[in-house]
């Protein structure tokens, strides 16, 4: 039915862009196998992050290897090109990428033509001039700071242990995160679960010991939750003896402490940047347009404003949502919205081919669901609110029908079952961060002069 070889381009392997060629391979399979459509996704790394697991992920109630879905595995129909997408001139229907061998080969960024482009890089993390952030922050968007954030926080245990200085030991044991949002008071929760569940095991560290922090700038945390349900997150964090600072910002973590605008000081080793994200910058790279926020502008059926052939959608793109009263207003960047706009992306694309019409992106947001730690969530769903193990067991079931394909959700399941039965794994792994440091030292290395740069530890 397609007329000629249509070459499609999808950039970015996340949810958009993955669930985008899944669905476009299986509606485009005879195409495919009579060599009329070429798919090719270029993504900086080859698996899919299912980002709702991280925390699970960091706390170690899910194995890393089970948060990600490998790409040639799942995309067998599709050529995955492990590299960057560095600039785009839709006009000529060209995109420049670089990849690991034209980093070797010296050689630049190679041109990729396409008739069809597809743009779902995702966003990156926003983050704010705030003085040491740089040096000493540690985000909370990858599968790798998760995974070195929970060694990191099991090493600092092990300094407050060990130490005799309590200065050391204080700032060991307080742990500063910044952003009410999901990521960060998902991430705190089960991290001071885990704590508190691995502290039984020294025996010179207590979990009153331990300094948890939550900071926020606005006056709630989990909007999306509802003002209810915020208030009641924040209710059971102090129960949990979590210091929750709202209307707060991060001046300063600069020397190791953290400096708060309301004028307390907290010598940390731990600062946890999750106050929201931006559009990648890859977006301002391109010749298509964009709104005052830097997403690029797009129409109810996820093409990109004024341009044919260009479709966009999540975090990258700014979507009309048309179930909503008033005029102007747009879907929110999340996974929701992302799972459902990459069905009806890949739908139009072949509808394109096929000269059909279009379809409307249309879905209203059912609500959201949180984990506070083991057996602790809330939810607002359909306008119904839970909270406490209700709500986390909602979570959980959720997200598992999410995950994608039946090898991650059997073994995401096995894992939780398992886990009821056995005790938490507390150990870290900080190591991994830099395997060759042991062999370094053996083959006549020296070892480092600066504490804080220990290539052994997550530090």
């Amino acid at each position: 039915m397609v007329k000629e070889r249509a070459r499609i381009l999808v950039v970015g392997g996340g949810y958009v862009g993955m669930y985008t060629a899944l669905r476009l391979q299986r509606r485009l399979k005879r195409e495919l196998e009579r060599d009329e459509v070429g798919i090719t996704i270029v993504t900086p790394d080859p698996y899919m992050t299912y980002q709702p697991f991280l925390p699970e992920a960091a706390a170690g109630a899910i194995s890393p290897r089970h948060v990600v879905v490998p790409l040639r595995r799942v995309l067998d129909r599709c050529r995955i090109v492990i590299g960057e997408v560095t600039a785009v001139d839709h006009a000529k229907r060209t995109a420049t990428i670089t990849t690991l061998a034209t980093e070797e080969e010296g050689s630049g960024g190679q041109p990729l033509p396409y008739d069809e482009l597809v743009i779902a890089p995702g966003s990156v993390s926003r983050t704010l001039p705030v003085p040491g952030l740089a040096d000493h922050g540690i985000g909370f968007k990858t599968l790798e700071e998760a995974i070195g954030l929970r060694n990191h926080v099991i090493e600092q245990m092990d300094i407050a242990s060990s130490t005799r200085d309590p200065a050391i030991r204080d700032a060991a044991l307080t742990f500063v995160f910044v952003g009410g949002g999901f990521a960060g008071v998902e991430a705190l929760g089960e991290l001071e679960d885990m704590a508190r569940y691995a502290a039984r095991y020294y025996h010179n560290v207590q979990p009153e010991d331990m300094k948890w922090i939550l900071v926020e700038a606005s006056d709630r945390i989990l909007p999306e939750v509802g003002e209810e349900m915020g208030r009641y997150t924040v209710t059971e964090l102090r129960r949990r003896n979590i210091d929750v600072r709202l209307r707060t910002r991060l001046d300063s973590c600069a020397d190791r402490v953290a400096v708060l605008s309301d004028g307390a000081r907290f010598p940390t080793r731990t600062v946890v940047w999750t106050a929201g994200v931006k559009p990648h910058p890859l977006l301002a790279a391109t010749d298509l347009p964009r709104n005052d926020r830097g997403r690029l502008t797009c129409t109810p059926e996820l093409t990109v404003e004024g341009a044919t052939h260009a479709w966009a959608a999540g975090d990258a793109a700014a979507v009309p949502d048309v179930t909503a009263g008033e005029p102007g207003r747009e879907c929110a960047p999340n996974a929701q919205h992302a799972l459902r706009q990459a069905k009806v992306l890949a739908d139009n694309i072949v509808h394109t081919l096929r000269g059909e019409p279009l379809t409307t992106y249309e879905h209203a947001y059912v609500g959201s669901v949180a984990s506070l730690g083991l057996h602790k969530g809330v939810a607002h769903v359909y306008g119904r609110k839970l909270k406490g193990y209700p709500a986390w067991f909602m979570h959980r079931a959720y997200h598992l029908s999410r995950v994608p394909t039946f090898n991650r959700k059997a073994r995401v399941l096995a894992e939780w079952a398992l886990a009821g039965l056995f005790k938490r794994e507390i150990v870290s792994l900080g190591s991994l961060e830099h395997p060759r440091a042991e062999f370094e030292l053996a083959a006549g290395g020296k070892p480092p002069q600066d504490p804080s740069n220990n290539p052994k530890g997550s530090s």
